[in-house]
């Protein structure tokens, strides 16, 4: 049922089907009627031609004269007619012969037989009649035969006509109701392959089959369900998320009211400075995982879709990247370096969400690598890449497909992490059509690979 505005696809299938059926149904019909409306003209003339051609075959010439001689049982015969009136007459030159005078010479709606013979309309006594003319060749002004008769024959032949069209009107309604009953039978699965969805998705989101659904409409109900597969994956992602969100902030929230606590029972200004201290740190962290939280979110490539792609400079960003952890990496004793091999590196990207994604990885190599380590940035070309390499502990061969899941975090990781950047860096990649591969380094520390498509290189621009 339509219960709002819209289209009606029964509607418009027996408008597009019922009217092209019933208009060749009728043009069918009239041109059938006018051929045989023609036919029987044709018919009815030639016999006024023939009774023509027999009148004029008695004419016979005397210099240059034509004279008829016709006995009264021919006439008798010519005029002979159960139903029509029928009038002759013969003149040469304008001058009358024999039989009924004004007989019109000329007339409407001429049809030429050829050889001197021609059919008109025209009016005898008021009314209407059709003349049969022929011309005689012979000496002399010209001869000319004319017979005529009225409707009556021919209005009879019409009427009949008209019965005998009769059945294209019941034909018309056939089609009409055979045309309508298709339509109906066409769409009858539509909608209760509509109500079966309607019935199933308010209680279940799970795939409804298709083997018995017309061929035609296959396609569709394919879609369908995979339309119900992604909706049913989005709504399990975001529960998965909502509960891992609030069960990675319960520890976070806890140890702040902890915090809070001591710190409201501190005794002096020494102790409260350090309970404080400790709520700072507790806070940061707490910051951080919403923060991190609110990127996963923001990157789930099943409820995002596709995202615009503007050029990006790899190097612009390892340099930006790299500067902004440099005091860090001081702090911990830890050599950063840059290694571009060329001054750009162009590829299609979102710069801020590649940001995202490098300090995510320096990061994570900042938290394995200890004092007196290093951490290596590098760009390479073909393909576009940035990699990662730090002197670090490593990360175990059986650990290393696990090390891209949410809230994993490897052994030896040094200060409060939060175990989503490498996802996030992940869920990045996936955005960007690319991929991260995780090997170890020369120094058996940790190197990750942020690699582009080979077409979203350098050599597009």
């Amino acid at each position: 049922m339509n219960k709002g505005g819209g289209r009606w696809l029964q509607r418009d299938l027996l408008r597009r089907l019922l009217l092209p059926v019933l208009g060749i149904v009728l043009l069918t019909g009239a041109a059938t009627a006018y051929n045989a409306s023609e036919l029987v003209e044709q018919v009815f003339d030639r016999w006024l031609l023939d009774a023509a051609r027999s009148l004029a075959d008695q004419v016979r010439f005397e210099a240059g004269r034509a004279v008829v001689e016709l006995s009264p049982q021919a006439e008798s015969m010519l005029r002979y007619d159960i139903e029509d009136r029928v009038s002759f007459e013969v003149v040469q030159g304008g001058r009358h012969l024999i039989g009924d005078r004004g007989v019109p010479l000329n007339g409407v709606g001429t049809d030429s037989y050829g050889a001197g013979a021609r059919a008109y309309g025209g009016v005898i006594g008021g009314r209407r009649v059709r003349i049969g003319s022929v011309q005689v060749p012979g000496p002399g002004e010209p001869t000319v035969v004319m017979v005529a008769e009225t409707h009556a024959k021919r209005d009879q032949a019409a009427q009949s006509l008209l019965l005998v069209l009769a059945p294209v009107g019941a034909l018309v309604l056939l089609a009409a109701f055979a045309v309508g009953t298709a339509v109906r039978r066409t769409v009858q699965p539509l909608e209760s392959m509509a109500a079966q969805w309607n019935e199933r998705s308010h209680a279940s989101l799970e795939a409804i089959p298709a083997e018995d659904v017309p061929r035609e409409l296959r396609p569709f109900a394919v879609a369908l369900n995979d339309l119900l597969g992604r909706v049913r994956e989005l709504l399990l992602r975001e529960r998965q998320f909502a509960s891992t969100a609030a069960h990675q902030l319960r520890t976070p929230l806890a140890g702040l009211q902890l915090a809070l606590a001591r710190a409201a029972e501190c005794p002096d200004l020494e102790s409260t400075r350090k309970a404080l201290a400790g709520l700072e740190t507790t806070t940061q962290a707490t910051a951080r995982l919403v923060q991190q939280l609110l990127s996963l979110a923001r990157l789930d490539p099943a409820g995002r879709g596709n995202i615009p792609l503007v050029p990006a400079d790899l190097v612009a960003i390892a340099r930006e990247v790299g500067e902004a952890y440099m005091d860090a990496a001081i702090a911990r004793g830890i050599a950063l370096e840059l290694v571009p091999v060329r001054p750009s590196v162009i590829v299609l990207g979102q710069p801020d969400l590649l940001r995202e994604a490098l300090g995510n990885l320096i990061d994570n190599a900042m938290r394995y690598t200890p004092a007196g380590g290093w951490i290596e940035l590098a760009v390479g070309v073909e393909p576009p890449s940035i990699s990662v390499t730090d002197s670090g502990t490593g990360i175990r061969l059986q650990d290393r497909d696990k090390v891209f899941e949410r809230f994993v975090r490897g052994e030896g990781t040094v200060g409060e992490g939060t175990g989503l950047g490498l996802a996030i860096v992940k869920e990045i990649a996936v955005l960007h059509r690319s991929e991260v591969l995780l090997d170890a380094s020369v120094t058996r520390g940790a190197r990750f690979v942020f690699r582009f498509p080979a077409t979203a290189g350098a050599a597009r621009f």
